[in-house]
């Protein structure tokens, strides 16, 4: 899709997809499972297993095995919980910017979404939550939930367990169900640590999705999980059979041997992420000083301020047409977003470098 989208001459820094070859262990997966045959229906086992691997040795967390589901992906993972804990009408708090199609797939499942912004720096902020708590929750009947984006797309940035934990104690004072979208989990960078959110004290009645899928590259090898916290597991044992049928077989396997076997690959993609943001907050002072780039703790995205540059709400509609460099319009990352673009900054240094040229040529 990323390269494929626009005409040739552009670009493409926008969808969530990497510049980077498929990890070895996974392509020895894949051959494997072709060459035997092995294109069947797939089995949670082997997902959760291999999760429960990678959460121990990463976080020091001991994955709560049999309280997990096979879903087709995170954010269809996350449809099926909020089909468990809330009803058409209620509402979900988010954080905005957050990634679009949070607002897409709540409002495409009747579910109304009330946002709680970030500070200006990307934080979490207790005294916004609070309000946006209390509103989701001021009609006597409701049902409120809160999609946490952890780490959060598009700012990168990392919830500390400080922030997480109260969030967690304000979600519980206003009787609010959390659900934790954890798919840029394996992408924090150097200097910064995940908090995976079941760890948290106070999430016995919440949940997680969690993949390989944006780590390793692999969102066209459908798989993902969700998992419960203690208290939830009886809810998550009601989820509808039919849809752990959503899943790729041949995504599990690489999924699998991702988490298993490809922690190698996983750390040396993160070094080249840190250097390619450090080298995009140069070429910026360098060529765009007036855009705002604050370099994000994890994910392979940057959330660009370039309200400064004049170019109305949709920056990046102007980097597209004037410098045929594709970005992701913040305006359709929520309140925040106007004046913003989203860049991926997960290609070669050399993409990477021309792509400024050309966003500095549009201004």
């Amino acid at each position: 899709m990323k390269w494929r989208t626009y005409d040739p001459d552009v670009l493409p820094l926008w969808v969530a997809e990497m510049d980077v070859p498929l990890a070895e262990p996974v392509a020895r997966a894949l051959h494997e499972a072709i060459r035997a045959s092995d294109t069947g229906y797939p089995v949670a086992r082997t997902y959760t297993d291999a999760l429960a691997v990678f959460t121990r040795d990463r976080w020091g967390w001991e994955l709560p095995s049999e309280r997990t589901a096979l879903v087709p992906d995170v954010m269809l993972g996350i449809v099926e919980l909020m089909k468990l804990i809330t009803r058409p009408g209620d509402p979900v708090v988010v954080n905005s910017p957050v990634y679009t199609p949070f607002y897409q797939f709540l409002t495409h499942l009747d579910r109304r979404v009330v946002e709680a912004p970030l500070t200006p720096d990307g934080r979490l902020d207790p005294a916004t939550l609070r309000s946006a708590f209390a509103r989701a929750t001021g009609t006597e009947g409701t049902r409120a939930a809160y999609l946490l984006c952890n780490p959060h797309n598009p700012t990168g940035t990392v919830h500390t367990a400080a922030e997480l934990a109260e969030a967690t104690r304000l979600a519980a004072a206003h009787g609010v169900r959390v659900v934790a979208d954890e798919i840029h989990a394996p992408l924090v960078l150097p200097g910064a640590r995940h908090t995976p959110y079941l760890t948290v004290p106070g999430t016995e009645r919440a949940f997680s999705v969690m993949s390989a899928s944006k780590g390793w590259n692999l969102a066209g090898l459908k798989a993902a999980l969700a998992v419960a916290g203690a208290d939830a597991a009886d809810e998550l044992a009601a989820m509808p059979e039919e849809v752990s049928h959503g899943p790729s077989h041949l995504g599990v396997i690489a999924h699998a041997a991702a988490l298993r076997h490809g922690t190698g690959w996983l750390d040396a993609l993160l070094a080249g992420l840190d250097e390619n943001r450090r080298l995009l907050a140069r070429l910026l002072a360098d060529r765009l000083p007036e855009v705002r780039y604050l370099p994000g703790e994890g994910t392979f995205l940057a959330w660009l301020d370039c309200r400064a540059l004049g170019l109305g709400d949709d920056p990046a509609a102007a980097f597209l047409e004037r410098g045929r460099v594709a970005l992701n319009s913040g305006p359709a990352f929520g309140t925040g977003g106007a004046g913003y673009a989203r860049l991926n900054l997960a290609t070669s240094p050399e993409i990477l470098t021309e792509a400024v040229r050309r966003m500095a040529s549009a201004v």
